[in-house]
Protein backbone atom coordinates (compact mmCIF):
# COMPACT_ATOMS: atom_id res chain seq x y z
CA UNK A 1 0.00 0.00 0.00
CA UNK A 2 2.53 2.23 0.53
CA UNK A 3 4.91 1.69 -2.39
CA UNK A 4 1.47 2.13 -4.32
CA UNK A 5 0.98 6.14 -2.68
CA UNK A 6 4.90 6.44 -3.17
CA UNK A 7 4.57 5.87 -6.82
CA UNK A 8 1.10 8.40 -6.71
CA UNK A 9 3.26 10.87 -5.20
CA UNK A 10 5.95 10.91 -7.91
CA UNK A 11 3.35 10.93 -10.96
CA UNK A 12 2.13 13.69 -8.90
CA UNK A 13 5.50 15.59 -8.77
CA UNK A 14 5.98 14.89 -12.35
CA UNK A 15 2.77 16.17 -13.12
CA UNK A 16 3.65 19.04 -11.36
CA UNK A 17 6.78 19.90 -12.41
CA UNK A 18 5.65 19.66 -16.53
CA UNK A 19 2.50 21.87 -15.70
CA UNK A 20 5.45 24.86 -14.36
CA UNK A 21 7.84 24.19 -17.29
CA UNK A 22 5.67 23.67 -19.97
CA UNK A 23 2.93 25.76 -21.82
CA UNK A 24 0.38 23.24 -22.65
CA UNK A 25 -2.59 25.47 -23.57
CA UNK A 26 -2.02 25.56 -27.26
CA UNK A 27 -4.54 25.15 -29.70
CA UNK A 28 -4.73 22.25 -32.11
CA UNK A 29 -7.52 24.34 -34.07
CA UNK A 30 -5.34 27.35 -34.40
CA UNK A 31 -3.04 25.22 -36.18
CA UNK A 32 -6.02 23.55 -38.72
CA UNK A 33 -6.55 26.97 -39.14
CA UNK A 34 -3.42 28.47 -40.08
CA UNK A 35 -3.45 25.22 -42.51
CA UNK A 36 -6.36 25.98 -44.38
CA UNK A 37 -5.17 29.98 -44.33
CA UNK A 38 -1.93 28.71 -45.84
CA UNK A 39 -3.54 26.46 -48.59
CA UNK A 40 -6.03 29.25 -49.81
CA UNK A 41 -2.67 31.24 -50.18
CA UNK A 42 -0.95 28.85 -51.99
CA UNK A 43 -3.70 28.49 -54.38
CA UNK A 44 -4.19 31.73 -55.01
CA UNK A 45 -0.45 32.29 -54.97
CA UNK A 46 0.20 29.66 -57.47
CA UNK A 47 -3.24 31.26 -59.77
CA UNK A 48 -1.19 34.48 -60.24
CA UNK A 49 1.99 32.75 -61.05
CA UNK A 50 0.33 30.30 -63.97
CA UNK A 51 -1.08 33.63 -65.15
CA UNK A 52 2.12 36.07 -65.13
CA UNK A 53 2.68 37.61 -67.80
CA UNK A 54 6.10 38.94 -67.16
CA UNK A 55 9.48 37.80 -68.11
CA UNK A 56 10.73 37.38 -64.52
CA UNK A 57 10.07 38.54 -61.44
CA UNK A 58 11.19 41.23 -59.92
CA UNK A 59 11.25 42.79 -56.12
CA UNK A 60 9.70 45.57 -57.55
CA UNK A 61 6.80 44.08 -60.24
CA UNK A 62 2.98 43.99 -59.31
CA UNK A 63 3.39 40.13 -59.18
CA UNK A 64 5.74 39.63 -56.64
CA UNK A 65 3.72 42.71 -54.70
CA UNK A 66 0.62 40.62 -54.53
CA UNK A 67 2.43 37.72 -53.39
CA UNK A 68 3.87 39.70 -50.46
CA UNK A 69 0.60 40.55 -49.62
CA UNK A 70 -0.88 37.19 -49.64
CA UNK A 71 1.65 35.75 -47.90
CA UNK A 72 1.07 39.04 -45.15
CA UNK A 73 -2.27 37.75 -45.02
CA UNK A 74 -1.70 34.35 -44.25
CA UNK A 75 0.58 35.17 -41.31
CA UNK A 76 -1.85 37.63 -39.41
CA UNK A 77 -4.93 35.82 -39.86
CA UNK A 78 -2.98 32.71 -38.26
CA UNK A 79 -1.32 34.84 -35.83
CA UNK A 80 -4.71 36.23 -34.77
CA UNK A 81 -6.32 33.45 -34.78
CA UNK A 82 -3.51 31.60 -32.83
CA UNK A 83 -3.65 33.96 -30.30
CA UNK A 84 -7.30 33.87 -29.38
CA UNK A 85 -7.64 30.00 -29.92
CA UNK A 86 -4.80 30.00 -27.21
CA UNK A 87 -5.95 32.64 -24.61
CA UNK A 88 -9.59 30.44 -24.74
CA UNK A 89 -7.96 27.05 -24.21
CA UNK A 90 -5.56 28.72 -21.48
CA UNK A 91 -8.68 29.82 -19.93
CA UNK A 92 -10.92 26.67 -19.52
CA UNK A 93 -7.63 24.65 -19.03
CA UNK A 94 -7.21 27.58 -16.08
CA UNK A 95 -3.52 28.56 -17.19
CA UNK A 96 -2.70 31.66 -17.45
CA UNK A 97 -1.69 33.33 -21.39
CA UNK A 98 1.50 34.79 -20.55
CA UNK A 99 3.66 33.09 -17.63
CA UNK A 100 7.32 31.90 -17.74
CA UNK A 101 6.71 28.92 -19.94
CA UNK A 102 5.08 30.67 -22.34
CA UNK A 103 7.77 33.58 -22.62
CA UNK A 104 10.27 30.79 -22.82
CA UNK A 105 8.29 28.88 -25.56
CA UNK A 106 7.90 32.67 -27.12
CA UNK A 107 11.26 33.54 -27.73
CA UNK A 108 12.45 30.23 -28.83
CA UNK A 109 10.32 29.86 -31.07
CA UNK A 110 11.24 33.30 -32.32
CA UNK A 111 15.39 32.96 -32.31
CA UNK A 112 14.84 30.78 -34.89
CA UNK A 113 12.08 32.47 -36.94
CA UNK A 114 13.07 35.72 -36.98
CA UNK A 115 16.54 34.76 -38.37
CA UNK A 116 15.16 32.60 -41.00
CA UNK A 117 12.99 35.53 -42.15
CA UNK A 118 15.89 37.83 -41.76
CA UNK A 119 17.88 35.35 -44.55
CA UNK A 120 14.46 34.88 -46.59
CA UNK A 121 14.24 38.78 -47.29
CA UNK A 122 18.19 38.88 -48.07
CA UNK A 123 17.38 36.19 -50.67
CA UNK A 124 14.63 37.82 -52.06
CA UNK A 125 16.81 41.14 -52.57
CA UNK A 126 19.00 38.90 -54.09
CA UNK A 127 16.32 37.17 -56.62
CA UNK A 128 17.41 33.54 -55.07
CA UNK A 129 13.76 33.09 -55.14
CA UNK A 130 13.77 29.27 -55.70
CA UNK A 131 15.91 29.21 -51.92
CA UNK A 132 12.41 30.69 -50.63
CA UNK A 133 10.16 27.93 -49.72
CA UNK A 134 13.25 25.72 -48.46
CA UNK A 135 14.52 28.56 -46.68
CA UNK A 136 10.71 29.17 -44.62
CA UNK A 137 10.32 25.51 -43.85
CA UNK A 138 13.60 24.82 -42.62
CA UNK A 139 13.46 27.79 -40.44
CA UNK A 140 10.00 27.43 -39.17
CA UNK A 141 10.90 23.83 -38.76
CA UNK A 142 13.57 24.91 -36.77
CA UNK A 143 11.48 27.05 -34.23
CA UNK A 144 9.11 24.26 -33.78
CA UNK A 145 12.01 21.76 -32.79
CA UNK A 146 13.19 24.57 -30.79
CA UNK A 147 9.71 25.32 -28.67
CA UNK A 148 8.99 22.11 -28.47
CA UNK A 149 10.86 21.25 -25.36
CA UNK A 150 8.84 23.89 -23.42
CA UNK A 151 5.38 22.68 -24.73
CA UNK A 152 3.53 19.75 -26.25
CA UNK A 153 5.67 17.06 -27.81
CA UNK A 154 3.61 16.49 -30.95
CA UNK A 155 5.22 20.02 -32.01
CA UNK A 156 8.69 18.17 -32.20
CA UNK A 157 7.43 16.10 -34.26
CA UNK A 158 5.80 18.84 -37.03
CA UNK A 159 8.98 20.67 -36.49
CA UNK A 160 11.13 17.63 -37.83
CA UNK A 161 8.25 17.11 -40.79
CA UNK A 162 8.72 20.82 -41.83
CA UNK A 163 12.91 20.26 -41.89
CA UNK A 164 12.61 17.28 -44.29
CA UNK A 165 10.10 18.63 -46.44
CA UNK A 166 12.21 21.79 -47.36
CA UNK A 167 15.38 19.70 -47.24
CA UNK A 168 13.30 17.73 -50.30
CA UNK A 169 11.96 21.78 -51.43
CA UNK A 170 15.95 22.45 -52.03
CA UNK A 171 16.39 19.11 -54.20
CA UNK A 172 13.00 19.56 -56.36
CA UNK A 173 13.27 23.67 -56.33
CA UNK A 174 10.80 23.99 -59.42
CA UNK A 175 8.13 22.58 -56.76
CA UNK A 176 8.49 24.94 -54.32
CA UNK A 177 5.11 26.17 -53.91
CA UNK A 178 3.80 22.65 -53.36
CA UNK A 179 6.43 21.28 -50.88
CA UNK A 180 5.16 24.68 -49.08
CA UNK A 181 1.76 24.30 -49.34
CA UNK A 182 2.30 21.02 -48.15
CA UNK A 183 4.85 21.63 -45.35
CA UNK A 184 2.64 25.18 -43.47
CA UNK A 185 -0.73 23.82 -45.43
CA UNK A 186 -1.45 19.77 -45.08
CA UNK A 187 0.95 19.35 -42.17
CA UNK A 188 -0.90 22.11 -39.91
CA UNK A 189 -3.99 21.01 -40.44
CA UNK A 190 -3.13 16.85 -39.87
CA UNK A 191 -0.76 17.96 -36.64
CA UNK A 192 -3.48 20.51 -35.45
CA UNK A 193 -6.00 17.78 -35.78
CA UNK A 194 -3.83 14.95 -33.81
CA UNK A 195 -3.39 17.67 -31.29
CA UNK A 196 -7.25 18.87 -31.26
CA UNK A 197 -8.35 15.23 -30.57
CA UNK A 198 -5.47 14.30 -27.95
CA UNK A 199 -5.84 17.38 -25.59
CA UNK A 200 -8.56 19.84 -26.73
CA UNK A 201 -11.46 17.53 -26.16
CA UNK A 202 -10.56 16.53 -22.93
Amino acid sequence: MDHNNYLQDLKEIKDLMNKSTQFISLSGLSGVAAGVYALAGAFFANYLVQHNTEAYISTGSPLFRQLVLIAAIILIASLVTAYFQTANKARIVGEKMWNPSSKRLLINFCIPLVSGGILTLLLIQKSYYDLVAPITLIFYGMACLNASKYTLRDVRYLGITEIILGLFAVVFSNYGLYFWALGFGICHILYGAVMHYKYDRK
